[in-house]
């Protein structure tokens, strides 16, 4: 028998109060950049539990203006932008090349809450990608030597074998190079917080960017 997917879709519910707690949100209190913000409620989620905080959706468009998302993590926050990595010739990195122009999303359903923004990207000095990828993990650095991220694979066999070799090479040497790896940045025009009310009255605070430092508004929801 077959899943019934529209009854199993009704039986769903958003911001089950067994589970989620949607925080009071006052956007008059809220202060005058979103970096701040965003440092706070990062920091509120992670202590609520929430699991895995800092992956993203990254919505980029390829050559011929085609919309494509992917869930990528966080490698920081500052008056230089959110920051990610890929390799340049991956897909996205491609995408990134011919269009510059990104937006992410984080969503945080214990407490009901998202952040979305979008804007230019540029790509790193080299030096500064390749610290961030030797700053991760022994297995961050073997997936990015294992290489031809988005090409076409013939079989599971294969990636084993180059995955294995990948990761001999990150043990033997931490520090040794990927030259695609490529560190982005984002720069925000536009930051919005979204704050789920129970009566359906969310809270939505845009920030966007102006010559003269950034200006607030509400949305409707």
């Amino acid at each position: 028998m077959g899943i019934d997917l529209p009854a199993l879709l009704r039986s769903l519910r958003v911001w089950d109060a067994g589970t989620t707690v949607l925080p009071a949100f006052d956007p008059g209190t809220a202060p005058p950049t979103p970096l701040l913000l965003f440092t706070n409620w990062f920091a509120e989620a992670v202590a609520a539990g929430q699991p895995e905080p800092h992956t993203m959706s990254l919505a980029t468009a390829d050559e011929e203006g085609r919309p494509d998302v992917r869930i990528v993590m966080l490698h920081g926050a500052d008056a230089e932008g959110w920051s990610f990595a890929s390799h340049a010739t991956s897909r996205k990195g491609r995408a990134l090349a011919t269009h510059p122009y990104a937006a992410l999303a984080f969503y945080w359903p214990v407490l009901g809450r998202q952040v979305r923004m979008r804007g230019p990207v540029t790509a790193a000095p080299a030096q500064d990608s390749q610290a961030d990828l030797h700053a991760r993990s022994t297995g961050a650095l073997a997936a990015a030597l294992t290489g031809r991220q988005s090409e076409d694979l013939s079989s599971l066999d294969e990636l084993r074998r180059a995955s294995e070799a990948a990761w001999e090479r990150a043990r033997e040497n931490p520090t040794e190079p990927s030259p695609t790896w490529t560190l982005y940045r984002l720069r925000p025009e536009t930051v919005e917080f979204f704050q789920g009310d129970p009566d359906r009255r969310h809270v939505r605070l845009e920030y966007r960017s102006t010559e003269f430092g950034w200006s607030r508004g509400l949305l409707w929801p």
